[in-house]
């Protein structure tokens, strides 16, 4: 959206890269005209704004299964760390299955330090946010994180992930490639991705097709993100977009609504 929301992908500072797997900035003006598209998302954000009045807050946002539009705030700014797979629970201490669908404050987690950090974070900028998180979370990740799991959970979220020249393989393939079963491997996804392997998969490929569709006809991202056909393609985005694809990428979305408060955990 254009008019008076803006987004910015960030440097991600070399410290945080073994865990973070992007940082961006979004900020919405005055009257905003058009609705704000939540995509569907398979990470967990930590999410440092400042509101309209000057208000200060950190967030925790969980994976979203489906997209949603909303109405946003005025003048509200905000830096967003997306944690890589495997990060959530040795950061958060909950699997990210429990965060799903939700935003809750950063103090409210249990694992007391998030608290002060959450105190810490009220005092700063969203840009000065990001440069003490940077200080302080590497070397608490390094603590809790059991480093053969995390690589276990990234390997999987690899395998179900559209790469160049290859489509996401099988619940059943992945598994037996990583030497697990399909039960432990949905166990894996659902602690450090927070959706099933197949969730996650479906929704890796409609950001494909939204990341694509300006260069390549619907029949060619069909086929390059793993779909038997271009009508099995529209039947799946219109499932997580609630519109078709011509519909969303002409602005016909579904209607609008305000943005939701906060869940407290």
């Amino acid at each position: 959206m254009t008019n008076a929301v803006f987004r910015e992908v960030l440097p991600t500072p070399e410290v945080l890269r073994p865990w973070v797997a992007g940082v961006g900035s979004v900020s919405v003006g005055d009257g905003p005209t058009e609705p704000f598209v939540h995509l569907p998302e398979p990470t967990t954000r930590v999410v440092v704004r400042s509101g309209e009045h000057g208000g200060r807050g950190a967030l925790v946002v969980g994976p979203r299964a489906r997209a949603s539009y909303h109405w946003g705030k005025r003048r509200v700014s905000c830096v967003e760390l997306r944690l890589a797979p495997g990060t959530v629970r040795p950061l958060l201490g909950v699997p990210a299955v429990d965060l799903v669908g939700r935003a809750v404050p950063l103090g409210d987690l249990p694992v007391p330090a998030l608290r002060q950090l959450a105190d810490e974070l009220r005092r700063l900028t969203p840009e000065e946010a990001l440069a003490h998180l940077s200080d302080v979370l590497p070397e608490r990740l390094a603590a809790a994180a059991d480093r053969a799991r995390v690589e276990l959970v990234r390997a999987g979220v690899e395998a179900m992930s559209v790469r160049s020249g290859q489509v996401p393989g099988s619940v059943g393939d992945v598994a037996r490639d990583l030497a697990v079963s399909e039960r432990q491997l949905r166990n894996l996804f659902a602690e450090g991705v927070g959706l099933s392997p197949k969730h996650y998969a479906r929704i890796n490929r409609v950001r494909t097709v939204l990341d694509h569709a300006a260069t390549r006809s619907w029949a060619e991202l069909a086929a390059a993100t793993g779909y038997y056909d271009q009508s099995h393609m529209t039947s799946d985005f219109r499932t997580l977009m609630g519109v078709p694809p011509r519909s969303y990428f002409t602005g016909r979305f579904p209607q609008a609504t305000p943005c939701r408060s906060i869940r407290r955990a």
